[in-house]
């Protein structure tokens, strides 16, 4: 799974994109990279939120509860699989005189180790259903659940362009809102490390419980041996490395970014990055100690959803950060 960053930038209705601008700059900064596109991508998000509550507001001043999303994802760079992004249901509030118990010192931290760039959102679910069920679940949420949730917005980028500077993959595209009516909302632009990765080192789990050599099931849809540049034990590799990785790559895109001297909206160390990486090194220890490790329809113990993988996703968990972070900078709360 390559570690990745997004930026937003917004642009006014009429007014035009900062594409051009971005494509220039890219040029400028990087003079000695032969700057060809070598392909095209393109992305659909559809935006759900919760429907505020049918029967009158009560008397009391209890304060609102939180909006919950729904995001529905689709990228033709992760072709095996279409993303689902919710709100978890909220946890009632304790009893008063259960409060001053709340913070221990020996209590348990986040599951993700990897501080986000901002103020926490809400906490979020994610899973990956295959391309066959995607318009099919979304279509029952807009009509059979449609008293509980609201089809808010659908963008897409239509025709987006790929480029190769040096050790990084930059996809940029103007972002079209289509529903529920017809405008421009920006450019977005996708930088993925392509450099040595101790992530890609870590191989994937098969239906059996064995683990194979890292297979690359997204990068623009082809399935290759994935040459990560690093061999090693999964005794060599703990969580606390995943996280380091991930902080230092996130600096390699920010000075990436920062050379084209251009303002965005940000996505990086977003909340939960990483966290199906460390599931999966988790089965990996497992397997390597001859736990039984099989990939099944099951919750793991990070709460992570682990589906029945499809035979023909090699790689059912591929884009699962990438995703989260174009949900980020696209999820526009109105």
């Amino acid at each position: 799974m390559p570690i990745t960053g997004v930026y937003f930038i917004p642009s006014n209705p009429n007014a035009s994109t900062a594409l051009q601008i971005v494509t220039e700059r890219l040029r400028a900064a990087f003079p000695n990279e032969e700057l060809t596109p070598i392909g095209r991508w393109g992305l659909e998000q559809k935006l759900l939120r919760d429907t505020p509550g049918l029967l009158p507001s009560s008397s009391s001043n209890k304060k609102p509860p939180n909006p919950r999303y729904m995001q529905f994802l689709s990228l033709t760079h992760y072709p095996t699989h279409g993303f689902i992004y919710t709100s978890e249901p909220e946890k009632p509030a304790p009893e008063p005189n259960q409060s001053q118990n709340q913070s221990s010192p020996g209590a348990p931290g986040p599951v993700n180790g990897i501080a986000p760039d901002h103020s926490p959102s809400p906490p979020m679910v994610m899973t990956t259903i295959p391309p066959s069920s995607y318009g099919t679940l979304f279509h029952h949420f807009t009509y059979a659940c449609q008293p509980f949730w609201c089809h808010r917005l659908t963008l897409t980028v239509p025709n987006g362009i790929v480029y190769e500077v040096g050790d990084f993959r930059v996809r940029l595209g103007d972002v079209r809102q289509t529903f529920p009516t017809a405008r421009v909302r920006g450019t977005v632009i996708e930088i993925e490390w392509r450099g040595p990765s101790v992530v890609e080192a870590i191989p994937l789990d098969q239906e059996d419980g064995s683990f194979s050599a890292g297979v690359d099931a997204g990068a623009d849809g082809d399935v290759d041996v994935e040459t990560a540049g690093i061999d090693l034990a999964s005794s060599a590799i703990e969580e606390s490395d995943i996280d380091a990785e991930y902080a230092a790559t996130a600096s390699l895109i920010r000075e990436f970014w920062g050379r084209l001297g251009v303002e965005a909206r940000e996505a990086i160390l977003i909340p939960n990055v990483g966290m199906e990486v460390k599931n999966r090194l988790r089965r990996w220890k497992k397997a390597e100690s001859g736990v039984d490790a099989k990939v099944d329809t099951m919750v793991d113990g990070a709460g992570s959803v682990i589906v029945e993988r499809a035979e023909e996703d090699p790689d059912p968990w591929s884009g699962t950060d990438v995703a989260r972070q174009f949900m980020e900078v696209l999820r526009f709360n109105r």
